[in-house]
């Protein structure tokens, strides 16, 4: 194919860079996911994508799951075809954001303080616009990637990838053939360990079982004296369950990390507790705490219809993560807390991954990130949530977490998943453009 050009990548609307306005644009397409196949449309985000590759040259296929549910792939040919391909993906979705909890405007994507704001400016416009004109740096200068890359811009992440990436690998897995590594989001991006300096590259996801709880009592008037309560019998179990304190528990990726830690500290690890090295990362070590053990977090609680009557069922949803290697048994856990009264329902489950942190595909990301800030550590972890790299997972292509952003010491960048006023700084983006067109280069 012949790739034409648009704009050069450091062309720019008011000094803006191609990848902060892609990443502006994106941000602007309202994708909310509410989850259980409840969201706004992802297909104008996926036409826009489209549009964009087709300039490049290439053929990008759209595919629907449902109606405006729509996924966007795409092959770039390498330059060493005996290579096996590398599928490099993002999800057009994002979780809901409350504009009256929002400094700025959430689907605005505005542009202040050197920062883009807005829902998805973390998770995780700011990477598809990164693997865009990474892309497009490359067909642009009549190069090729080294290997064979297949571009995935997936639907419905937000919601486990039942209308997305599940959907593409169960229906139409030969998008994928001839991969045996995918890249995606949640991982590559700096934290400070007291001074310095590290890139987290994701080498394991949590498991997944979203459930529900469900208490049953007997109806009656809110006047009686009544024992028979479903709502107070949920309570009880969700209470319970909410204050659960799950042991502290290890797998090869953790370990790893907490070592390299304590070294960095100059700790000896058998002195110093896991979770006491971790949290001394400062605001980065609330998120990687929850890769030290199993989580259950109830969500939601529902129950009754009206003040006066006792209702005869209360339910509640919870978020259950466990270690990979501890998955098995761990609803049967959740029951033995919850007590035999209460019912389990599986609303959605998914594996857990763990892949060594080694191999080329780990030597030319660190490569490329030392290229750009030399002096900087890296190291592995373990996401406490998930990527569509689970689904991919069942195609037997290894997935690993790395948007690459070099990020001020003091921004609390792993708080802003799924929370209030989402942001990237312009230059991080610039730096992730750089190392992600480096590593389609040298991988």
């Amino acid at each position: 194919p012949r790739y034409a050009g648009r704009m050069s990548i450091e062309t720019s609307e008011q000094g803006l860079s191609e990848t902060v306005r892609i990443a502006r644009d994106l941000i602007r397409f309202d994708t909310t996911n509410r989850g259980g196949g409840d969201a706004e449309p992802e297909r104008p985000a996926a036409d826009y994508v489209a549009a964009y590759l087709s300039e490049l040259g290439l053929d990008p296929q759209i595919y629907e799951s449902a109606p405006g549910r729509a996924s966007v792939v795409a092959r770039v040919p390498g330059s060493d075809a005996s290579l096996p391909a590398l599928v490099l993906h993002g999800h057009l979705d994002v979780v809901p954001a409350d504009a009256a909890n929002w400094s700025v405007d959430p689907f605005a994507g505005t542009i202040k303080d050197g920062m883009l704001w807005g829902r998805g400016a973390v998770d995780m416009k700011d990477m598809d616009a990164m693997i865009l004109t990474a892309i497009a740096e490359l067909l642009r200068a009549g190069e090729l990637p080294r290997r064979e890359v297949i571009l995935a811009f997936f639907a419905d992440e937000e919601n486990g990838g039942v209308y997305g990436a599940q959907h593409l690998v169960a229906n139409h897995p030969e998008l994928f053939d001839g991969a045996a590594t995918a890249v995606s989001e949640v991982g590559g991006y700096s934290i400070d360990i007291e001074g310095t300096r590290a890139y987290l590259i994701q080498t394991g996801e949590k498991s997944l079982d979203w459930i529900r709880l469900r208490a049953r009592g007997t109806a009656a008037h809110g006047s009686r004296v009544w024992s028979d309560n479903a709502v107070t019998r949920l309570a009880e179990a969700i209470a319970t369950l909410g204050r659960h304190e799950w042991p502290l528990l290890l797998c090869d990726t953790t370990r790893e990390l907490v070592d390299a830690i304590a070294e960095i500290l100059g700790e000896d690890p058998t002195e110093v507790g896991p979770e006491e090295l971790v949290l001394r990362l400062g605001k980065s070590g609330g998120f990687i705490q929850a890769s030290l053990r199993n989580t259950s977090n109830p969500t939601v609680l529902s129950a009754g219809y009206k003040h006066n009557v006792i209702p005869d069922t209360a339910e509640a949803l919870v978020d259950v993560r466990a270690i990979p290697t501890e998955r098995d048994g761990i609803l049967a856990e959740v029951q033995r807390i919850v007590g035999d009264d209460i019912e389990i329902e599986i609303v959605h489950s998914d594996i857990g991954l763990e892949v060594p942190f080694s191999g080329e595909l780990i030597e030319a990301m660190t490569a490329s990130l030392h290229r750009e800030d030399p002096d900087a550590r890296v190291l592995p972890y373990l996401l406490s949530g998930g990527t569509d790299n689970k689904s991919l997972a069942r195609l037997g292509i290894t997935g690993y977490g790395f948007a690459p952003l070099r990020l001020p010491a003091d921004l609390d960048f792993p708080g802003m998943f799924h929370g209030v006023d989402g942001r990237v700084p312009l230059d991080a983006l610039d730096f992730g453009h750089r190392v992600l067109v480096d590593l389609l280069r040298t991988y």
